[in-house]
């Protein structure tokens, strides 16, 4: 029988969903007993050219995990989407952006300034900021472009599956292959984690759900049985999909919302800010929340319906 060939690649991530591969311990001997890993830069030696010769739809499954950040992300997405059978988006970033589409809070310009002039450890007299190509007499040096604007996956190719977390939980990644080993696999463009949210997972008790004070974790004394809700914590639980089996809330922190939107959410921060004015005893408490963009759109900015700032 013919091995599966599968591929994975890490576009603009921070490499942990690579780590998470390697988690499913001693069932990865099992997967590459029955699969051919064809390219996977950061274990095995292959260049971009060797997936450019390899025919089209040739490769029956490559996991995609990373968000869309420079012109090198974008063109290595539609080269593994026009080499594969199947494209799945692997982790928080690939779905939703992650914690990279905060960067959606400016441009190119304004990351650039601060990063590499505003910064007080930098010192860079001559203003130098990265260019896409540089002549030296060596030759010519070329960088990729960075983008104004983070995009997930999905806004770049077409995608098959999705799989969030960040990293995807380690029962779901094993699911995953095992789902693809067999062929049984769901609908096109069905999320494989669980089609429910992290509260039906949470084994929190939830009481009267009334918010007249928002707090931070350190200024509570959790009773490690209470919803956090309850005890004025924002916890992203009820607009986030579940599969990590609320791995946080029962080691007492809030939900941060990694697996990206819950089942029937379009986007996430709207949700979760409508579920608190819906238990909110005055306007006013939702004007407590610090840092509201980094709180409701942590993982997923670039994938909601705001998407980015617009600079002026």
């Amino acid at each position: 029988m013919e091995k599966l060939k599968v591929a994975f690649y890490w576009a603009a991530s921070c490499g942990g969903c690579e780590i998470a591969v390697l988690d499913v311990n001693e069932k990865i001997l099992d997967i590459v007993a029955k699969v051919d890993i064809v390219f996977w830069p950061v274990a095995i030696d292959m260049k971009y050219k060797d997936v450019e010769a390899m025919a089209d739809k040739s490769i029956d499954v490559c996991f995609f995990n990373g968000a869309i950040r420079t012109a090198e992300n974008e063109r290595i997405a539609k080269l593994l989407r026009a080499k594969s059978k199947i494209l799945v988006a692997f982790g928080s970033c690939a779905n939703d952006g992650c914690v990279k589409g905060l960067a959606n809070l400016w441009d190119r310009k304004t990351i650039f300034e601060r990063a590499y002039l505003e910064t007080p450890s930098t010192r860079n007299p001559d203003k130098v900021t990265p260019q896409t190509s540089l002549k030296v007499k060596e030759g010519e040096l070329e960088l990729p472009e960075f983008y104004d604007t983070v995009k997930t996956l999905a806004q770049t190719v077409d995608v098959d599956y999705f799989l969030s977390g960040c990293p995807p939980p380690i029962p779901n990644i094993v699911q995953a292959f095992e789902a693809v080993l067999s062929g049984k696999l769901p609908p096109k463009g069905s999320s494989l984690l669980p089609n429910k949210s992290i509260c039906d997972e949470c084994p929190r008790e939830k009481m009267d759900r009334k918010l007249s004070q928002i707090r931070r974790i350190y200024e509570i004394e959790d009773d490690f049985k209470t919803c956090f809700w309850d005890q004025g914590v924002i916890c992203m639980g009820p607009a986030t999909r579940s599969g990590c089996g609320a791995q946080c809330p029962k080691v007492n922190i809030p939900c941060t919302g990694c697996g990206g939107p819950g089942p029937r959410v379009a986007d996430q921060g709207a949700a979760i800010v409508s579920a608190m004015a819906s238990i909110a005893t005055d306007p006013a408490v939702i004007e407590q929340v610090v840092d509201p963009v980094g709180t409701f759109y942590k993982y997923s900015l670039a994938n909601s319906i705001l998407k980015r700032k617009v600079m002026k």
